[in-house]
């Protein structure tokens, strides 16, 4: 990922503007990947800066880097900015380096999430990548005394079309000078029929450094005199710490005790010492008594839920429940959901006087670099961050808190500290996909046509929310936001998890959709295709059929299939599973997934289907057996021994189908397929045994209970 020889993870510390002083000759172009303020209809930090906040530099060497704010989180940006940056300036792949996150190197940027990077950051990139190869152009015109367009380029050299030995390199252009250019506005991309790296299968360009083990995490620095810092938790979230003996700790050799307030640490050169010298610290809390457990959370979600914000509406609910046949009433129920990333939240902190580096797991680096300055009472452009690898994030390594917690026991010790979270803090303190509630009303007519739709959702936001059939008479209204919940609605933090809200709102369509459908006696995708007009839609849902060879037959058929559809980060995505049930455990088999997007221009389609297979791992775990339990405030669920993430035991066959459209621009993909897996097996469910299950995650104990009550 930074392979640049300008980029090394040193104490090294030199601004930004320092930088570009001393970084030597090349052409710079400047550019700006457009105000990101606004994420999901919220607003999200401080807008972007106006004149740029990224740069390529092509070097005298001939070598091209990118600098951005961006992190590489498993997702495989480091790859596909890479390709479309070689492919616009003509270049070997191999000649990229992608100099990614670190604050003193790289401009500001917000953050890596909500599948932005390719689809927001990835276009302004080509502009400023076309940009440059236009000044190159110029350059090598007046020098070769010959016509732009007269002249091509190949792999960084640029030559006179009738006599290619008349002919200067990228690295001929730039030597000894120091060339400044600012994207001055819209310029000609490639088309796809010029593409030789775009829309091309890449293997990930970290892909070695990972499978043998020299790729560096947060949790890989290691400093001289550096502590590795175990904390004291509270035993539930709300508890508050009356007592602590810290005695038989201190009487550890070489640990340290730090008590600053609320915060009680031990700290010592090896981790397992300090882990071993925090299980020696007596505590007594007192504890919160919010009465809320994981079974009666919804009802007091709906107790405590404003009046619903209108989303979308038009006709009239009435006049389509007048000409429904068929009327459904269901409500839909998902509970909370962790992150459980493979790498926990990690942070090492180093002070050399009053100028500091930080190596976070985090998505956020330039975030995290004022909360360090703050905690460390120095100026913010005294920080340096630099962003190793992050081993995954899916929206739970936004907050920083370990940063703050290492930067901290930094100030308070003198000495390079390392906050590695246990397995158990990271469930403790992460922040939550939220419970939530969704009720829906609905009708189909005499005809199989969906007469009303009013639509209700309670904590989980608008992502997803509105639909996409043709439905005359509808209403969709949101009650209570994802973000920024005031307290005393959640017992413990809660936020963005993979396509935050959709998959709530996905499942509780895509399962009454198919209600409706079984009520009709329709085929579940014919009676999708009778009520959509998208041709998107219509398009992925019928390329997962062509491929899934689903055959038209009423559910329950039993046999075991399901479908759901859905949009996330303007990526249209139809799923389609073959589950069996054993009707006397409960217990769910997911045989075979095939999952279809339209994706726009699919950059690298080696990493879109990595994606996709990703998304349909993980869904199959918030769909079927990731499960929070906690009563007033405490989590009992700490590790993967209770929390049942997949397993490779469990993985269906996977097929994946990308659209091709590379005429259209290139959208997310690191969140679409995920939505729709809790309602594709729900629905699978109903159509292997008749059984509904209205409550994700669909354990088998709530799937013999469906059999049960269906009886």
């Amino acid at each position: 990922m930074n392979s640049n020889p300008e980029f090394r993870m040193t104490g090294s510390r030199i601004s930004r503007r320092e930088f570009l002083k001393i970084s030597g000759f090349g052409l710079f172009v400047f550019f700006a990947a457009g105000d990101l303020s606004i994420f999901n209809g919220e607003a999200v930090g401080a807008p972007l800066p106006s004149d740029f906040n990224a740069f390529l530099k092509i070097g005298e060497d001939g070598r091209v880097s990118c600098y951005t704010g961006k992190i590489e989180m498993g997702q495989g940006v480091v790859t596909s900015l890479a390709q479309m940056l070689a492919d616009e300036l003509d270049l070997a792949f191999d000649s990229v380096d992608m100099v990614m996150g670190d604050t003193d190197l790289c401009p500001y940027d917000r953050g890596t999430y909500g599948s932005l990077t390719t689809r927001v950051f990835g276009p302004a990139l080509r502009q400023a990548a076309a940009e440059a190869r236009m000044v190159l152009l110029k350059l090598a015109s007046e020098r070769l005394e010959v016509p732009v367009e007269n002249l091509l380029v190949e792999l960084g050299e640029i030559y006179e079309k009738s006599h290619s030995a008349n002919r200067l390199s990228y690295s001929d252009l730039t030597r000894g000078k120091r060339i400044e250019h600012h994207v001055s506005g819209p310029i000609a991309v490639k088309n796809p029929s010029e593409f030789k790296l775009m829309n091309h299968p890449k293997l990930r360009a970290d892909a070695m450094e990972k499978v043998t083990g020299k790729a560096r995490y947060a949790g890989d620095i290691q400093l001289e005199e550096m502590l590795y810092a175990r904390i004291l938790r509270p035993p539930a979230h709300g508890a508050q710490l009356i007592s602590v003996d810290t005695t038989e700790a201190e009487k550890m050799p070489g640990v340290l005790v730090v008590q600053d307030r609320e915060m009680v640490a031990v700290l010592h050169e090896k981790w397992d010492l300090a882990d071993a010298a925090l299980s020696r610290i007596k505590a007594t809390y007192k504890r919160s008594e919010s009465g809320i457990d994981n079974e009666s959370i919804f009802n007091h979600l709906l107790r405590i839920a404003p009046a619903g914000s209108t989303i979308d509406t038009g006709g009239s609910i009435e006049t389509g429940m007048e000409k429904a046949k068929i009327q459904v009433d269901s409500t839909f129920l998902d509970g909370y959901v962790a992150h459980a990333p493979m790498e926990p939240h990690t942070a090492t902190v180093d002070l050399k006087g009053n100028k500091a580096t930080v190596w976070p797991s985090s998505q956020t680096p330039f975030s995290a670099k004022e909360e360090a300055a703050r905690e460390l009472r120095i100026p913010s452009e005294n920080v340096r961050v630099i962003s190793p690898y992050v081993g995954g994030g899916f929206g739970g390594k936004t907050r920083n808190l370990q940063v703050v917690e290492a930067a901290r026991l930094v100030r308070l010790t003198g000495r390079p500290v390392q906050v590695a979270w246990s397995r158990e803090d990271e469930f403790f303190h992460d922040s939550f996909r939220p419970a939530a509630v969704v009720k829906i009303r609905s009708g189909v007519d005499s005809k199989g046509h969906i007469s009303f739709w009013d639509y209700h959702v309670y904590f989980a936001g608008n992502r997803g929310a509105e639909h996409f059939y043709t439905i005359p008479n509808h209403q969709t209204a949101s009650h209570g936001e994802l973000w920024g919940v005031p307290p005393g609605v959640h017992p413990f933090a809660v936020g963005a998890w993979r396509a935050p809200g959709n998959n709530t709102n996905t499942f509780a369509r895509e399962s009454q959709i198919d209600i409706m459908a079984a009520k009709a006696g329709i085929d579940p995708l014919e009676f999708r295709l009778a009520n959509l007009n998208k041709k998107e839609m219509k398009n992925v849902l019928t390329a997962a059929a062509e491929r899934f060879d689903w055959q038209s037959k009423p559910a329950p058929s039993g046999m075991g299939r399901g479908i759901a559809c859905g949009i996330d980060a303007n990526t249209w995505v139809a799923t389609m599973a073959e589950v069996d049930v054993d009707r006397e455990t409960g217990e769910v088999t997911v045989n075979r997934i095939v999952c279809a997007q339209d994706m726009g221009l699919c950059i690298n389609p080696e990493g879109a289907v990595i994606q996709m297979e990703g998304c349909i791992t993980m869904g199959l775990g918030y769909a079927l057996s990731e499960e929070l339990r906690f009563n007033n405030g405490e989590i009992f669920d700490r590790n993967f021994d209770t929390y049942d993430i997949p397993r490779f035991s469990w993985l269906p066959k996977i097929e994946t189908v990308i659209i091709d459209n590379v005429e259209s621009a290139p959208q997310g993909g690191g969140e679409p397929a995920i939505i729709t897996m809790g309602g594709a097996l729900a629905n699978a469910i109903f159509d292997a045994c008749g059984a509904r299950v209205y409550r994700l995650p669909m354990t088998k104990e709530k799937v013999k209970k469906a059999i049960e009550s269906a009886v």
